[in-house]
C-alpha cells in the first residue's frame, strides 16, 4: 500500500504500471530483460525440471508430457496470463484427475480433453466469471488438495518400495502389505536418500548452508540420487525418454458423452480454482516483498483464465499434461526477485531446450527418486496450517468430508460432496438460533444468539412473554438478519409491551433495528413509532437513519436521518445516542465527552476515561479478533514498511485511513505541521532525525513521503505570529522557527506559486500548506542517510497534500520548484518551477517521485 497513491500503487516503482485492481495491465512496447528475471527464470527451471517429470510418471502419461506442458506453461500462460509472475506447468493437483483420466480413456483421448478444457477457459475468461469461482468456500479447496496430496501420495509410495501402483486409493491402501513384504532395497535406498536431502538440504547451517541452499531442494535430492546410484552401479528402473518423433499428439476423443464431459468438467474445474487461487496468492506475496524490486499490477483472474485456456489447447494438442498454476514454482519465481513476466516465459524457453538436448543427463534419473519427489509434495498438501484455519472458522467437516470424497470417489464427486456440506452447515447456522432470558438488577434481558428466522419464532415468542408487564426490558440482537415473521413478532410485541407501561431498549452489534426507512426506537418510549415491514433488518447505529458503514466504528460521530439535517424539516432534531448504546454499536460517543447528554457526566465519571475504555472494549470485541493473526506474524518476524510516512499531528489527519494501511505498513513520524528540521547541530531535531535514520538505514524504506494538510494550524501561526513565535521561549516557539524557510519560500518572488488540480491554492494558508511541503522535501534531502540512499537508487521522496474538507489527496508531481537555478535536484535552490499537486483518482499515471 502506498503512503501516497494507496488506491492505485505500493510504490513510485509500481506507480508506472499501475492499473485498476484485476484488470488488464496496459500495452507495454518493447522487450527488455532484466537481470532478476534471468536469476528467477533460473532457479524457476531446475525445480521445474524435476517435478515435471516425477508428475508426469504419477499420472502415467509419457514422461515427455509433463515437460511439454512445463515449457507451454511457462510460455503461453506466461505470456497471455494475467498473474505475471505466476508460474504455470504440470501440477500435482491434476495428477489424480489426469490419472484418471488416461486409465479410462488413453492418452490421445485424455490430450483431447485437456483440449477441450481449455476452451471451455476461453468461454469462462470471456464471460468474466473468474471472481465466482473464488465465492467457493476455502474448506472445499483445501479439502480437495488434501485429497489429492493424500492419493498422490499413497500411490507414490508403492514405487518408493519398487513396486508399481494401483488405480485407486483403497487398492493401493490394500496392496501395501504385499508390497512391503516384496520391497525393493535399492528403490527403497534411493527414495530414502532423496527425501532426506529434500529435508535437509534447506536447513544446512552457517554460512556456508546459506550459499548452498541458493541451489533448489528438488534438484538438488534428484542430482544427488541420481550421482550415488549411477556411483555405486544400483539397478534401477530410469527414466525412458522415447524419441521425439514418436511423440504422441492429441486425437478425437472416444468414449460415452456424458463420461466425456464430465472429464473436461473435472479438469476446467480443478485447472481453474486452482490457478485462480494461485494468482491471488502470488499477489499477496508480491505485496509482502521487501527491498527495492519493482511490483507488478495485480493480477487480472479473467485475463488469467484466458492465458491458462490457451496453454491448455496448446498443450494438450502438442501431447502435454494439463496445465495450471504451480503454487512451489510461482513462490519461487517470487521470492527469487522476479520483476515481470518475462522471468516466467524464459522458464520455460529453459525448459523447452532441456527437453531436447538434455535427454541423456535425464535418463539416468531412477524413477524412484522422482516419485518419492512427488509423494513429498502430495504430503505436503496436506497442510495443517489449512486444518487450524478451518477448525478454526468450524468448518471442519466440510473439509473432511471433501477430503475423503475425493479420495474415496474421485475429485469432481469429492467437490460435489464438500460444496452440498458447506451449504448444509450455512443453512445450519442460518436457523440454528439461541435465545435466552434473565432478569438483572429489575431489568429483564432477551439474548439473541444467531440470525432470526420464522422458525425462530416459536422460541422468541416463549422468551418475550417471560418479561413481566410494565417492566424494562433489553432485547440484544445478536445476528445481522431478520425476516418478516420474527420482525412482526418483534413488532407486536413491542407495541403490546410498552403500552402497558413498560419499556423496550434494542441492542446489539449496533443498536436499533432498521428497515431501510424506518427502525425499532432505541429509546424507552411509552409510543413506539410504527414500523414499515421488511424482509431483511440489519442493526445499525443507535441513531435511526444512521448512515454509517461498519468499517467506521473508530469514527467520533453523531448521525443522523437525512431528513434530521434538511433545512426544510427544521422540526426534526437531531437524536443522540446514549454512551451505553453507542458502546454497543461499536460508535463512539456524541462529539462532545462532556455533553450534558453524556451518562459518564451526569454520574460524576471521567468522561474521557469512559470514552477511552469504550473505545477499547470496541476495538477488542470488533477489530482484534479480525487482526490478531497478522499482529502475531508481525510479533514473530518484526516490521518491515516499506514506507516512512512524514505527517502533521493534527488529529483531522488519520494515516491509516488516507493511505488504506495497516500494521506494519507505514512507519509513521508525526510532529506539528510536518516539519523536517536540516540536520546540523544549531538547527537539528533529533527526535525527527533519529527517525528519518532509524527508518532509511535500519528498517531499509524504499519511499518517504511529507504529508501536509489544509487548514494546518502551524502554518497559521507561521503567517500570523502569536507571542510565543516571537519570543522563541516556549517549546512551540523554538519548534515552529523550523518552518520559516517555507514562509521564505512563500515569500519568494522567484518562486511560482503551487497548483492545486491546475489552480491556484485558494488563500495564503493553503499556498504555505503547499511550499511546507516541498520545502521539507528539501530538508530532507540535506539529511545523510536519505542522501547516500538517493544516490544509490534505493530511495523515493513524495510530496502528499490532504485536503480535509474534501477528503481528496494530491500528489506532488512536478519537481521544478525543488531544483536550484542550474536545474539541478536536491540543490537546495528554489529555482522558478512551480509545484504541481494532482488528484490521486483523476491521475491515469500517477506523477513521478520528488
Amino acid at each position: 500500500m502506498s503512503a501516497c497513491a494507496p488506491a492505485h500503487a505500493t510504490d513510485s516503482a509500481r506507480a508506472q504500471h499501475s492499473h485498476p485492481p484485476h484488470s488488464p495491465p496496459p500495452w507495454r512496447r518493447g522487450f527488455r530483460l532484466a537481470g532478476a528475471d534471468v536469476s528467477a527464470a533460473v532457479a524457476v527451471f531446475l525445480i521445474a525440471l524435476p517435478l515435471s517429470l516425477g508428475i508426469a510418471l504419477a499420472t502415467g502419461a509419457p514422461l515427455q508430457a509433463g515437460l511439454v506442458a512445463a515449457a507451454v506453461g511457462g510460455i503461453v500462460a506466461g505470456r497471455f496470463g494475467g498473474s505475471p509472475l505466476q508460474v504455470s506447468g504440470p501440477a500435482a493437483g491434476l495428477t489424480v484427475v489426469t490419472a484418471d483420466l488416461i486409465g479410462r480413456y488413453g492418452w490421445r483421448t485424455t490430450c483431447a480433453i485437456t483440449v477441450l478444457a481449455g476452451l471451455a477457459q476461453l468461454g469462462l475468461g470471456c464471460l468474466r466469471v473468474a471472481r465466482a469461482a473464488l465465492s467457493v468456500s476455502p474448506a472445499v479447496v483445501h479439502g480437495m488438495l488434501a485429497g489429492i496430496g493424500v492419493t498422490i501420495a499413497v500411490a507414490q509410495l508403492h514405487i518408493v518400495l519398487g513396486g508399481s501402483p494401483q488405480s485407486s486409493v483403497l487398492a493401493n491402501v490394500g496392496a501395501l502389505p504385499s508390497q512391503l513384504a516384496d520391497l525393493d532395497p535399492a528403490a527403497l535406498a534411493v527414495s530414502v536418500l532423496t527425501l532426506a536431502l529434500l529435508l535437509l538440504w534447506p536447513r544446512l547451517p552457517g554460512r556456508a548452508g546459506q550459499l548452498l541452499r541458493s541451489a533448489p531442494a528438488p534438484l538438488v535430492a534428484v542430482v544427488g540420487a541420481t550421482a550415488v546410484a549411477s556411483a555405486t552401479g544400483l539397478v534401477l528402473t530410469k527414466v525412458d525418454l522415447p524419441s521425439w518423433r514418436s511423440h504422441a499428439l492429441a486425437g478425437l476423443p472416444e468414449g460415452p458423452v456424458l463420461g466425456l464431459v464430465a472429464a473436461v468438467l473435472s479438469t476446467t474445474l480443478v485447472c481453474s480454482v486452482q490457478s485462480l487461487l494461485g494468482a491471488v496468492a502470488v499477489d499477496k506475496l508480491v505485496a509482502g516483498r521487501s527491498g527495492p524490486l519493482p511490483r507488478p499490477g495485480r493480477s487480472d483472474l479473467d485475463r488469467e483464465l484466458l492465458g491458462q485456456g490457451a496453454a491448455n489447447i496448446v498443450s494438450g494438442a502438442l501431447g502435454g499434461l494439463p496445465v495450471a498454476g504451480v503454487a512451489v514454482r510461482s513462490s519461487a519465481n517470487v521470492r527469487a526477485g522476479a520483476v515481470s513476466r518475462n522471468s516466467t516465459m524464459l522458464h520455460g524457453v529453459l525448459v523447452m531446450i532441456a527437453a531436447l538436448l538434455l535427454v541423456p543427463l535425464l535418463e539416468l534419473i531412477p524413477l524412484a527418486s522422482l516419485a518419492a519427489l512427488v509423494m513429498a509434495v502430495g504430503v505436503q498438501m496436506v497442510s495443517l496450517h489449512h486444518i487450524r484455519t478451518v477448525t478454526r472458522h468450524r468448518e471442519v467437516l466440510v473439509y473432511a468430508v471433501t477430503t475423503l470424497g475425493v479420495v474415496v470417489l474421485g475429485v469432481l464427486e469429492g467437490v460435489a460432496l464438500g460444496v452440498g456440506v458447506a451449504v448444509a452447515l450455512a443453512l445450519h447456522r442460518l436457523t440454528h438460533t439461541r435465545i435466552t432470558h434473565d432478569e438483572r438488577k429489575g431489568i429483564h434481558h432477551v439474548h439473541v444468539r444467531g440470525q432470526l428466522t420464522f422458525l425462530a419464532v416459536p422460541r422468541l415468542s416463549r422468551a418475550l412473554h417471560l418479561v413481566p408487564q410494565g417492566t424494562r426490558a433489553v432485547v440484544e440482537l445478536g445476528g445481522s438478519f431478520m425476516d418478516h415473521a420474527a420482525y412482526e413478532s418483534l413488532q407486536d410485541w413491542q407495541r403490546s409491551h410498552t403500552a402497558q407501561g413498560g419499556s423496550v431498549e434494542f441492542t446489539g452489534r449496533r443498536a436499533g433495528i432498521r428497515t431501510g426507512s424506518s427502525s425499532v426506537s432505541t429509546a424507552a418510549s411509552p409510543s413506539p413509532p410504527p414500523l414499515s415491514t421488511a424482509f431483511a433488518v440489519s442493526v445499525p447505529t443507535a441513531d435511526a437513519g444512521c448512515h454509517c458503514r461498519p468499517w467506521t466504528p473508530w469514527r467520533n460521530h453523531c448521525c443522523a436521518n437525512v431528513r434530521d439535517t434538511d433545512p426544510a424539516r427544521p422540526e426534526v432534531k437531531l437524536r443522540e445516542s446514549s454512551p451505553e448504546r453507542a458502546s454497543a454499536s461499536g460508535s463512539a460517543p456524541p462529539h462532545s465527552p462532556v455533553s450534558p447528554h453524556n451518562s459518564a457526566h451526569r454520574t460524576g465519571r471521567d468522561p474521557s476515561r469512559q470514552q477511552l475504555a469504550r473505545a477499547i472494549s470496541t476495538f477488542q470485541r470488533n477489530t482484534a479478533p479480525h487482526v490478531r493473526d497478522e499482529l502475531a506474524r508481525l510479533a514473530r518476524e518484526g516490521q518491515r514498511p516499506s514506507q516512512l510516512f512524514l505527517a502533521c499531528a493534527d488529529s483531522r489527519v488519520v494515516t491509516s485511513m488516507i493511505t488504506a494501511s495497516g500494521p506494519g505498513d507505514l512507519f509513521v513520524v508525526r510532529n506539528v505541521g510536518n516539519l523536517v528540521p536540516p540536520p546540523g547541530a544549531g538547527s537539528g531535531d533529533d527526535s525527527v532525525a533519529a527517525g528519518i535514520e532509524y527508518a532509511v538505514d535500519v528498517l531499509g524504506v524504499r519511499s518517504i513521503t511529507v504529508c501536509g494538510h489544509s487548514g494546518c494550524g502551524a502554518m497559521r501561526a507561521l503567517l500570523g505570529p502569536s507571542p510565543s513565535l516571537n519570543d522563541g521561549q516556549s517549546s512551540l516557539g523554538r519548534w515552529l522557527r523550523h518552518g520559516l524557510p517555507s514562509l521564505d519560500r512563500m515569500a519568494d518572488p522567484d518562486v511560482r506559486a503551487p497548483v492545486l488540480d491546475g489552480r491556484p491554492p485558494a488563500d495564503a494558508v493553503e499556498r504555505l500548506c503547499l511550499a511546507n511541503v516541498v520545502q521539507q522535501l528539501e530538508h530532507l534531502r540535506a539529511h545523510d542517510s536519505v542522501a547516500r540512499a538517493l544516490r544509490e537508487g534505493v530511495l523515493e521522496l513524495h510530496g502528499l497534500y490532504f485536503h480535509v474538507a474534501e477528503a481528496q489527496a494530491y500528489l506532488l508531481s512536478d519537481t521544478e520548484g525543488t531544483k536550484d537555478g542550474k536545474g539541478r535536484e536536491g540543490g537546495g535552490g528554489r529555482g522558478s518551477g512551480e509545484a504541481v499537486f494532482t488528484p490521486v483518482q483523476a491521475a491515469q499515471d500517477l506523477p513521478s517521485p520528488a
